[in-house]
């Protein structure tokens, strides 16, 4: 076959039905696809899998040798039921296969393979029933081959391919193999004096080295050179976005002498912090050039992010201009509003007009919102997805900010960026503290700021994990210390991850794996359990969950602000961004059912006033599983930059890179962002230089196509509005 290349779909390769079966399996659908489909572990001719090790209901690939093969017939119905026993030296396992004892003559004593299935249970013992199996030629039928050549093809790697029950690994080897033999040599898109320089591997030989490696070192060393070249490809990627975006025209904001900014830090009644001040600075450097501010601000929980992005929102309405933040839910959207108003006080306040808009608000009101925006008296809008809207226009839109970006897609941040007649300039903000490695792989065309200090006063935070499946009786103990706080005239918080027994909040999907059959704390249930516990009996308790309209939430959320709600039991809809300093405890029940960086979220809206926060994170999850070890990193430390290392390690991949790099052509196939930092960075400067001399990739065209190639439409778009 002539003429294949990595974009040539796999039906005029394999055939129509083995490429059905793949884009089913796993959707793939091209030569590059399947290449991409690379081997998870390599086995060994000579390696025996612990066969006491393998996992019931699981799908299996193992190499073991042939013990004994009997046929018995069937005492029910017609038929045969062939029995062959197979080993690897310690444990046994048997296979079954019924009516067809033509397999005797494959499957004999002696003789070694790799088998493949489903593990099962009968009468007791581990089987698989009709598994797929590849013998390994026996040599002493062979004796055309060398010695040599006999020792080379016992030690070869075996390459063990992520497989369903429907394809095993060594079909889709087959199908690798057919592929590689019909498969041109590649270009190479990383250009050679980086690869030399590096001493990888070009793309084609990497890609062979990987799928037939000869030795250990072949498919190390192929799957090095292939990791560089894809952080290579999405940096390079990255870095043009960038240079994109600056390419822009913007209206530069310069605040005025004397003008709202002054008056705003005059009237603050503190000092800011090193870091707000820094961070600070930087705006204020982005937004007096004329081209397009994209900036990300990272900070812990109630480091000061909002009043950060408010002093922008005063320098730009200096300049005439008006500032959007978008908001992910109407709870967090009033309570910035509130927040913003009492900074600025009466006087800005009737200056500068913030004004919210949310989807549940009332006609006129809505009506009177749009009216201030199109005017431009409103120099500060406040809302959520409703500023999204075709009704929504701007005077003069010079501000972007994104609260909480990873709540929104990139097409609702470009929506309210395109309303502005020049480009805006873009604040994104996130209490999520992100890894350096995933701040440059998913956030590479940004420039990010970091504001780690927190406001002096802050009391801390004590955090404990309370074990109910080792003390269930400990839970008694957790509603005496709320009751203890109350009684000191505080306030406090019991997060559930359900509104009731049969819904969980939206999401708040489990984990996979996770157990689903105990039953989930609920925010209906658990608030009728404390009205009725004797030491809470006589306290305030009120629900906000996800099913309340935007008034009862606002309504419910000023209550508690004010001190008139003692106890407030809630979903995660108040994880961000709300603020009441009274509030000095916070439970969550079922924590193991939340991420690293939720926990962390949640813990954050306690220890913000003068009183200490105490945090307790209730759990029925075992010692040592995945999710206890979740709940155990966030009681161990209060800094999110450490509890942000630990989620990346804990989670999947694609969990924590979000929607650039999940699923598609641009998913991270070797990457791995939580180990590979290093590589990320060599990569990045690499590409930069490159970039430097050469923007358009004009001298580059094989890297060029491999971008095109590797980044299809919409994650081309996803990069655009990133």
């Amino acid at each position: 076959m002539t003429g294949i290349d990595l974009g040539t779909k796999l039906g005029g390769v394999l055939g129509g039905r083995t490429a059905t079966a793949l884009h089913r399996a796993f959707g793939i659908d091209t030569v590059g696809d399947l290449l991409e489909h690379y081997p998870r572990r390599y086995a060994r001719r000579g390696e025996l899998t612990v066969l006491g090790q393998l996992p019931l209901g699981e799908d299996v690939t193992i190499v073991a040798d042939v013990l004994e093969v009997r046929e018995r017939s069937m005492k029910q119905r017609r038929g045969s039921i062939l029995e062959v026993v197979i080993s690897d030296g310690q444990g046994r396992l048997n296979l079954t296969f019924f009516n067809q004892p033509w397999r005797a003559n494959e499957l004999k004593p002696g003789l070694r393979g790799i088998f493949a299935g489903k593990v099962g249970d009968y009468r007791g013992s581990y089987q698989l029933a009709h598994p797929a199996y590849e013998l390994f030629p026996d040599h002493a039928d062979a004796p055309e081959l060398a010695d040599a050549e006999a020792k080379r093809w016992s030690e070869a790697p075996i390459p063990i391919y992520p497989a369903t029950s429907t394809i095993a690994s060594w079909q889709l080897q087959q199908s690798v193999d057919l592929v590689l033999d019909a498969l041109p040599p590649l270009d190479d898109p990383v250009p050679f004096a980086v690869r030399s320089a590096r001493g990888e591997l070009g793309f084609d030989a990497a890609l062979r080295a990987v799928h037939r490696p000869e030795v250990d070192r072949d498919w190390q060393r192929g799957r090095r050179s292939l990791r560089y070249q894809e952080a290579y490809l999405l940096q390079t990627a990255l870095l043009q976005q960038r240079a994109s975006s600056r390419s822009l025209p913007a209206e530069p904001r310069v605040p005025k002498p004397g003008g709202f900014l002054d008056r705003l830090d005059a009237a603050l009644p503190f000092e800011l912090t090193g870091d707000q001040q820094l961070v600070g600075a930087e705006i204020a450097a982005d937004i007096a050039e004329p081209t397009p501010m994209n900036r990300l601000v990272q900070g812990e929980v109630g480091s000061g992010k909002t009043l950060v992005a408010l002093r922008a929102m005063a320098a730009v309405a200096d300049s005439g201009g008006q500032s959007a933040l978008l908001a992910p839910t109407e709870v967090l959207a009033a309570q910035h509003l509130r927040s913003i108003v009492k900074s600025l006080g009466p006087d800005l306040s009737a200056s500068l007009m913030p004004t919210l808009l949310t989807g549940q608000l009332p006609a006129a009101d809505r009506k009177r919102a749009l009216l201030r925006i199109v005017a431009g008296q409103a120099r500060i809008v406040i809302g959520t997805h409703a500023l999204l809207g075709d009704a929504v226009t701007f005077a003069d839109l010079g501000l972007v900010v994104v609260d909480e970006q990873h709540r929104f897609g990139v097409e609702q941040r470009d929506q309210l960026r395109q309303k502005g007649h020049t480009p805006p300039h873009v604040l994104v903000l996130t209490a999520t503290p992100i890894p350096r490695t995933v701040a440059m792989t998913v956030f590479g065309d940004l420039d990010v700021s970091t504001i780690k200090e927190l406001p002096r006063g802050r009391q801390g935070i004590e955090s404990f994990v309370v074990p109910l499946v080792d003390h269930p009786g400990w839970i008694s103990r957790v509603w005496e210390r709320l009751a203890e706080e109350l009684a000191q005239g505080r306030q406090g918080f019991v997060v559930c991850p359900a509104i009731d027994a049969k819904e969980v909040e939206p999401g708040e999907e489990l984990e996979e794996g996770e157990d689903t059959a105990r039953p989930i704390a609920s925010v209906l249930t658990t608030v009728e359990q404390l009205r009725s516990h004797p030491l809470l009996a006589e306290r305030r308790i009120e629900v906000l969950h996800g099913r309340m309209s935007a008034d009862e939430k606002d309504q419910t959320m000023r209550a508690f602000a004010a001190g008139e709600i003692d106890v407030l039991v809630a979903t995660t809809v108040i994880e961000v961004g709300v603020d009441v300093p009274n509030a000095s405890t916070m439970v969550v029940l079922d924590a193991d059912r939340f991420g690293v960086s939720q926990l962390h979220q949640l813990r954050g809206r306690v220890g913000r006033g003068g009183v200490p926060g105490l945090c307790l994170l209730v759990t029925s999850s075992e010692a040592e599983s995945t999710a206890r070890e979740r709940v155990d990193a966030v009681a161990a430390t209060l800094d999110g930059f450490d509890l942000a290392q630990v989620d990346l390690e804990l989670r999947r991949e694609g969990d924590v890179l979000g929607s650039l790099q999940s699923g598609g052509r641009s998913s991270l196939k070797l990457l791995r962002v939580a180990h590979d930092g290093e590589i990320i960075t060599e990569a990045r400067a690499d590409a930069a230089r490159l970039l430097a001399t050469d923007p358009d990739l004009t001298d580059h065209p094989v890297l060029a196509e491999a971008l095109q190639r590797r980044l299809d439409e919409s994650d081309r778009a996803a990069l655009a509005k990133n």
